[in-house]
Order: structure tokens, then sequence, then C-alpha cells
């Protein structure tokens, strides 16, 4: 028996490969399949089964491309509709990997279809969930993703509820745990950074999982404080559901090297987004004007997804040298399948061709602790909800970049702005933002919150974001 996590930290999220006697069984593929293709054949296998634990909203999954170049069957859990054939399981089907058993736990709440697929080894003792979204180490996946459902999201919580009580829980504590997601992911509240775990342990640990529950306080708890879910998630769930476009294709019409009169052309006549995905260090100090960061060294994937709003939006890069083919990748993950090249040669080929460079002033902590300390200035706070409630310079506006397409009005085009995220990158991504949009009095802070805090600046009394 071979069980291999796949983790990839921009989605913080985990696929599966399971082989037994030249079988295998992939779980939750990324869209790049053709890693589990090369990982079969070096061990001389042959894949099997596709298994989908259900209609992902984070991203775009690979069954579609890997079943169609290896044959295996895609399998999803009762109930689950597509475009593209697939074998709809039934509650408590037994599928078999060589001298291992995969039995389908249909676990409805986290979305109708959601499946945990329970492992036996070769003497049929239980020994590892695969369990989706449905329970992850110290959450449990959030209610309210269902695709076209008529049910609230109580009632998927109830269902949630049912489903860890009836299915997971009676299994016994030693077997193993393996989520689809760990911190990071916005498919849950509070998700541990661990990756795999026990079930004994999440029975003592996981607020969701205690014993004396009822089902209220379970739908009260689960539902507190659940975020609005990020504008790609049911995009995303629809293309898992209706398919996509292959992943060949979207990387041969996307890493296409442009010199810079056709990079110009295609952003000015296609009106194609100019992506900036460098380190943030380098756009502050030169990118091309209008441009948008968000850097490939941070949580690229899902702020692509959280800000850039049409799925279709043509796409030209701004790349590291060598990363043309990552960032199209990494778009693609999150279903942006309209990349349309990127700039050779990058910035310096911008300059040496005689075409415009903006700037963005960033200045240190200590130098805007004596700005701050000495004269009136604007502060803003980009930082999540959570992070600001916690604790926040007592001057600061808070304007969330999640939301900063839709909160743009609260800002002033007149006024000069001081801007901090936690630690450098997301203050950067506001500040392109906006930027873009005629904001041009803008003074980034280097180092973000994490550095303000060593200053004298004064701050609101810390509060466990636990508590919020």
């Amino acid at each position: 028996m071979k069980i291999e996590q796949l983790y990839t930290g921009c989605l913080a999220q985990g696929a599966y490969y399971i082989e037994s006697e030249g079988e295998v069984a992939i779980i939750d593929p990324l869209r790049e399949i053709q890693q589990y293709i090369d990982k079969a054949d070096a061990n001389n296998a042959k894949i099997k089964y596709i298994l989908e634990t259900h209609f992902h909203a984070d991203f775009v999954s690979g069954h579609v491309d890997l079943a169609n170049k290896s044959g295996a069957k895609i399998v999803f859990g009762p109930g689950a509709s597509t475009d593209y054939d697939i074998h709809s399981a039934i509650d408590g089907e037994e599928l078999s990997i060589g001298k291992l058993t995969l039995k389908v736990l249909h676990t409805p709440g986290h979305t109708l279809e959601s499946t945990t697929y329970l492992l036996k080894d070769k003497n049929g003792k239980d020994h590892a969930i695969f369990s989706g979204d449905t329970l992850f180490l110290g959450d449990v996946g959030r209610p309210d993703l269902a695709i076209k459902s008529d049910l609230t999201k109580e009632d998927l919580a109830g269902m949630l509820f049912d489903s860890l009580r009836e299915k997971i829980m009676p299994l016994a504590n030693d077997v193993i745990i393996y989520p689809a997601h760990g911190a990071g992911s916005a498919c849950g509240k509070n998700l541990s950074k661990e990756t795999v775990g026990v079930l004994g342990e999440q029975k003592k640990t996981n607020y969701a999982l205690r014993a004396d529950m009822t089902k209220a306080e379970f739908v009260k708890e689960v539902l507190d404080g659940i975020a609005p879910p990020p504008q790609y998630f049911a995009k995303n769930a629809m293309m898992n559901k209706m398919g996509y476009d292959a992943f060949d294709t979207v990387l041969k019409t996307g890493d296409v090297p442009l010199n810079p009169e056709e990079f110009e052309a295609l952003a000015n006549h296609e009106s194609a987004l100019v992506l900036d995905v460098r380190p943030q260090s380098d756009y502050i100090k030169g990118h091309i004007p209008n441009s948008i960061f968000i850097g490939l060294n941070g949580g690229f994937a899902p702020w692509v997804g959280a800000l850039i709003t049409d799925l279709k939006q043509p796409i030209v890069l701004v790349v590291p040298e060598g990363k043309s083919e990552e960032a199209v990748t990494r778009l693609s993950r999150v279903g942006y399948d309209n990349t349309l090249g990127y700039l050779e040669g990058g910035i310096e080929e911008w300059k040496s061709s005689g075409k415009d460079i903006d700037t963005l002033e960033s200045i240190s902590a200590e130098e805007f602790a004596n700005r701050a300390n000495t004269s009136e200035i604007n502060i803003l706070d980009v930082r999540k909800d959570g992070e600001f409630q916690s604790m926040h310079l007592e001057k600061a506006q808070h304007l969330s970049l999640d939301y900063i397409n839709d909160k743009m009005n609260e800002v002033s085009k007149e006024k000069t702005y001081y801007i901090h995220c936690a630690g450098g990158y997301r203050s950067v991504i506001a500040a392109s933002i906006l930027k873009a949009r005629g904001f041009d009095k803008l003074i980034d802070i280097a180092g973000g919150f994490g550095a303000i805090k060593k200053t004298d600046l004064a701050t609101t009394d810390f509060v466990c974001p636990t508590t919020l």
C-alpha cells in the first residue's frame, strides 16, 4: 500500500495518490495532471479511478483532463450531475484498488454530493479517510457553497452535523484523516496548519466533534463568523461540474513571449489586464503604469480569484525570469484560462524600448512613525476584518483588501494615504489596484503591521482573534 499526499501551499490543498498491486486512485487532483501520470508510469502502475470528494469551489480540479489522458473513471458521490461521463457512486459502495478497498461514505453538508472515502487495508481494517471538505483538522467545511440549491446554509449545516455523527465519528480513533485542505483555505474558518491527523485526536480537540453537542449548537457554531465566500468560488464549482479546456491548450496559448510592442498592443487593444507577479520589492522599484501586482511569492491564486472578477479576463503577465509557465499554471488552477502571453525580457526590456515606468513610494515603519507623530496623516489598513478587530493603529481607517473593489468609494483621490497590511504583500496589491483607478497619493509601509507594532505609535488593545 502506497499513500502519498501531494500538497500545494498556495491553495492549501491536498491531492492524494493511492497505489496497490499496480492500480492507482487519485483523489482531488490539481489542474496540471502530468505529475500523476508520471508517478504512475514510474511505478509501472495504471490509474484506475479519479475520486472527487465534491465539486470544489476554491480550485479547478484536473479530473476531466486526467480521465481523458489516462482512461480512468471519474467517481463522484451520490447526486452529482455533470456534463461529462462519471460513475455516480451510491452510499456504501466499495471500489477496489489492488488489495485495498475504498468505501464510499456519502457525507452531505459542505455540499450535497460531498463524499468521504474510507480506505480499508488488505485485511479489511479501516485505515484512513479522505474527508474532502467534510472534516478538516481543527474544523469542518463551510456549509454555504452548494451549487443551485434551494436549501439554506442552516439546512446544510444540519446535514453536516448528521454526516459527521453517523458516518465519521463512529470510526475507530486510530483511523488516519487525510483532508482536502489545511490552514489558509477559505473553505473553513480555523483550519490547522497540520495536514494529516488521526480521528481520535480530532474527537478530543475539534469543536465540531464534541460528543455532547446538540444539532442547534453545531449549526450556530459552524455558521458563526463565516466570511462571504470569494467571488470565484461559485464559478470554479461550475467549471468542475461542466468541464473546461484542456490544461495543455491553456498553457500553449498562455505561455507566449511578447516583445514590448506586442505586449502593449494587447493591453491597449484587447483590454488585457497587465498582471505583475514579481516580488513586491521589484514592483515598488518600477512597474508598467496601471498594472496590477499580485506576487507569485504570496497567496497568489486565492488573491487572483478574490480580486479579478471575470474568469475570462484577458491577461498579459510581467514575470520573473523563467516563471512564465508557473504563472500561467497557477492562474489556471483557479479558472483564469485567458492568459495571452508574458513580457519577454521583463521590465528591463520595457525600459530599453523607451516606454513609461511607474514607481510606488515605500517607507520604513520608523519613518512612518516619525511622520505620524509630527503631522496628521491618513492611514489605510487593508488587512482582513478579524486582523483589524484584533489590534490596529488607533487612527487607522480600515479597507479590507478582500472587498476593495466594492468599497473604493470609502477613500478619496484627494488625500494621501499610508497603506499597510500585516507584512507588506497585500498593501502593495491594494496600492496597485488603487493606482490603476486613479489614486496617485499612496505610500506603502514596508514590513506592515508587524513592523509598525515595534514603533511607539498607539494601537488598540489586543483581542484574541478566536474570541471575536
